[in-house]
């Protein structure tokens, strides 16, 4: 048995809705921390005198008493836990872990009991239900009859409003009404607000952000009370979960947070936040209306029956002492105009977002609270309507999306570095790494997928125009592609003006230049259309060659796949790829050597393989779809260059435009002699030939279909 004990999913009924957290049990105390509002319960071992292990709702539970009158209970526990609790609590605090049995007959006639916080109603010594007494809100008697009133959850789809006990008049005790005896032991332990007796102390006319007004605060021992010019409000220390104080940006103003929950209520408004706001500069002498005595032994030390200072210092350390909580101030964290805030908007008002130590505070309207150990992630994000501005989002692990908008680039750098010292999961890490310390270029840092593909146009145009240039500074003979011939055909069927002089012997030197530069421009706008460079074959697998062996991972996953199937039945292929991933990393270099010396054998058996099958001739022969492709392209070009012999014969073309055609691509070829390296004058030559032969070829056949 450990020294602790830790339980996760157990929940704690909170005035009609079930709060799950987590619950440790160790030889000093018992810690219950709830999930939703980060509210902690810490139990002395030394003060538990009672635990029971019980039949619920939700499983088993557990209830806890102390000797200071209080109880606690917890259910989710499973029914073989407990033999682990009950072990722990034997060896840790010297006490038995006593079962009981619950009630589960129905009736409605039974005993109430009065036991410290809860009223019990038994049936046969047997509980049926507790009512936790803090949860009445109003107590009201009638002749035979007592009626309990509840404070409402806002959280629970059903709530329970109210409860009647009928209690019979007593034949024993005549003196003493048993229905008023009932109502004083439900008032002495229910959470009534009654404003009697003075106040410890009053602040006049304090500036109230939410709820917005001026209110008189006072300060009652166990509540607080606001009083404005329309509303009123009391509110129960208990309820008060953290306190803020937090400076304002322009370093003249202080805000006062007060966190509540349950929160105030106005109609259906909910005020889970008390904001108040403090000039620095107004100063008080605050007088309590308490004995010096009375202060010491209350407060201990912590306040003085008379002091003097800053309103929100004072406001602060009365209501530090009261609540019993720490106070929550901003970290280390500071913002680019060195305040410890970042500017920004929430929804469509605009406020101040403070970085603290343990978590994030939005003021003011609305507040937000937002715990680290709550939230999933966050994103940085482009400004939607500038540049200038960025968002930050944040995804809490309910699903819950915050996002704070129009914060300035500059505050870029100190916030992704407050986040990431905080070890905070960034949704966009990989980027703004690579961003960071280079605020200009923020503007591109939101949507990766559009701005990878925008960047990736932006290079492929620039080496076309680069491509361009080049071509331009070639000529119209530097393209391999290029003829003459037949492009002016193409170009005198789709502008017919040109057709005629096109064809014309009669045009003098002067008209034939400006015709041949027409030609030329008119050229490489199609020479543009037609460039396309081919797609790259992928390269076909040799299935009749050797296997490429497997590497050491691979070889110790074929051997292992078995043994991690049988020690995790149901996994999954994906699940089993991970798992393996794991289980090779944690190998140490002994066991891995054995593999890779394995994967070294099969390599060196592969080279042999390989090597003894090129020598066999293996390999060296092309695949049967690029001879079939090559083929079928020279098809196509026979056949394109037919059809144009055809049209050019139907237009009046003879054998003296083709000799002209061989004229102008040689005069062509000639001319740009000097641009072309030796290379491309052999290959211009060589395809040259190639089209005469194949034209040849062509011609003659056309001819004869059309004088048949």
């Amino acid at each position: 048995m450990g020294d602790t004990l830790e339980f996760n999913e157990i929940y704690q009924e909170v005035k009609g809705s079930w709060n799950d957290g987590r619950l440790r049990f160790s030889k000093q105390n018992v810690v219950y921390k709830n999930n939703k509002t980060g509210k902690v319960d810490s139990i002395p071992a030394g003060e538990l005198n009672q635990a029971q292990w019980r039949r619920v709702c939700l499983g088993h539970g557990i209830k806890l008493g102390t000797s200071t009158g209080h109880v606690y209970k917890y259910d989710g526990f499973r029914d073989t836990d407990f033999e682990k609790l009950s072990e722990f609590f034997k060896s840790n605090y010297k006490m038995d872990l006593s079962e009981k049995d619950m009630s589960v007959k129905g009736w409605n006639w039974g005993t109430a009991k009065f036991s410290g916080p809860l009223l019990s109603f038994d049936i046969n010594d047997h509980t049926a239900f507790e009512i936790p007494l803090s949860n009445v809100s109003q107590c009201a008697t009638g002749k035979n009859e007592v009626t309990l009133e509840f404070h409402q959850n806002d959280d629970t789809e059903v709530s329970l409003m109210e409860v009647r006990f009928y209690v019979p008049p007593s034949q024993t005790d005549e003196r003493q009404d048993p229905v008023e005896a009932f109502a004083q032991n439900v008032l002495s332990k229910a959470d009534v607000i009654q404003a009697t007796g003075d106040a410890v102390c009053i602040f006049k006319e304090l500036q109230c952000l939410t709820p917005r007004g001026r209110y008189d605060i006072r300060i009652y021992p166990t509540f607080l009370h606001l009083h404005g010019k329309t509303f009123d409000y009391k509110i129960p220390y208990t309820t008060v979960l953290r306190l803020f104080l937090l400076p304002h940006k322009d370093q003249r103003q202080m805000f006062f947070v007060i966190s509540l929950d349950p929160p105030i209520k106005q109609g259906q408004t909910r005020y889970h936040f008390l904001i108040l706001l403090f000039s620095k500069e107004e100063d008080i002498n605050l007088t309590l209306n308490m004995s010096e005595e009375d202060v010491e032994k209350r407060f201990e030390g912590k306040l003085s029956k008379n002091m003097s200072g800053s309103l929100y210092e004072m406001v602060s350390r009365v209501m530090k002492a009261l609540v019993n909580r720490k106070i929550t101030v901003p970290g280390n964290f500071q913002g680019h105009s060195g305040a410890q805030c970042i500017t920004c908007s929430y929804k469509a008002s605009s406020g101040l977002l403070y970085p603290l130590e343990r978590g994030f505070i939005y003021v003011h309207k609305p507040p937000v609270h937002l715990r680290f150990e709550e939230i999933s992630c966050v994103n940085f994000a482009r400004g939607t309507t500038t540049t200038r501005s960025f968002d930050f989002e944040i995804e809490t692990k309910q699903g819950n999306q915050y996002t704070f908008s129009s914060i300035e680039r500059e505050e870029y750098g100190k916030l992704f570095d407050f986040v990431n010292a905080k070890k905070l999961n960034i949704k966009n890490r990989g980027f703004k790494e690579g961003m960071k310390g280079k605020i200009d270029e923020y503007s591109d840092s939101d949507e990766d997928q559009h701005d990878a593909y925008l960047e990736r146009m932006k290079a492929e145009g620039k080496i076309r125009e680069e491509g361009n240039d080049s071509d331009d500074s070639d000529g119209s003979g530097s393209d391999e592609s290029f003829n003459p011939g037949e492009e002016d055909e193409e170009i005198a069927e789709e502008y017919d003006s040109n057709a005629s002089a096109s064809d014309s012997s009669d045009e003098g030197d002067d008209s034939e230049d400006e015709s041949a530069k027409k030609k030329a421009k008119k050229a490489k706008v199609v020479k543009e259309k037609k460039e396309r460079k081919p797609r790259k074959e992928k390269k076909q697998k040799d299935k009749a060659g050797p296997k490429r062996p497997m590497s050491a991972y691979m070889l110790w996953l074929n051997s292992s796949r078995e043994r991690i199937k049988s020690e995790n039945p149901g996994i999954s292929i994906t699940e089993i790829s991970k798992k393996a991933g794991e289980m090779w990393r944690q190998l140490n270099k002994d066991e891995k050597e054995e593999w890779e010396t394995k994967a070294g054998e099969a390599k060196r058996q592969y080279d042999k393989l390989k090597k003894e099958y090129k020598e066999s001739g293996g390999g060296s022969t092309s695949s049967p779809r690029k001879e079939k492709r090559k083929s079928g392209g020279k098809k196509d070009e026979k056949t394109r260059k037919s059809s144009g012999g055809e049209k050019e014969k139907e237009r009046g073309g003879n054998d003296s435009f083709k000799s002209r055609e061989f004229i102008e691509t040689s005069d062509d070829s000639s001319s740009d002699s000097d641009h072309k390296s030796k290379s491309k004058k052999k290959r211009k030559k060589k395809e040259s030939e190639e089209e005469e032969e194949e034209e040849a070829v062509s011609t003659p056949a056309s001819s004869e279909e059309e004088s048949d």
